[in-house]
């Protein structure tokens, strides 16, 4: 399938979702063949569960579908980049949030030491 590279991870590829309007980062998921096939088919982001070794996909039970407007690989062929608008009320993470990525760890980088810009 698009000569992508599934045997890196024992047949998955990490899937980033990422808001096709303000780009910014919704979540992180996995895809088998079947799982990618199948968004292709509907242009609705759909995972592969690890945990229960199942299809899901994005919004069936919440309402907040994720839309795929692009997908993009990398260099390397083993990530997918989807650009996705969110159906409902935008509130993309199981726990309730925009996106899945609300936990800022704080660096322990002394101010001398960070890369000049």
């Amino acid at each position: 399938m698009l000569d992508l590279d599934f045997d890196k991870m024992q047949g998955i590829l990490p899937a980033v979702l990422q808001d096709a309007d303000s780009d910014a980062v919704l979540m992180l998921g996995f895809m088998n063949r079947e799982a990618l096939a199948k968004t292709l088919r509907t242009g609705h982001a759909t995972f592969f569960s690890r945990t229960r070794n199942q299809l899901w996909t994005k919004g069936e039970t919440s309402g907040n579908v994720a839309i795929v407007e692009s997908i993009a690989t990398d260099c390397d062929r083993d990530t997918l980049l989807l650009r996705v608008r969110v159906q409902g009320d935008g509130r993309i993470c199981h726990q309730g949030t925009v996106s899945c990525f609300t936990q800022v760890i704080e660096l322990a980088v002394a101010e001398g030491n960070k890369v000049a810009q």
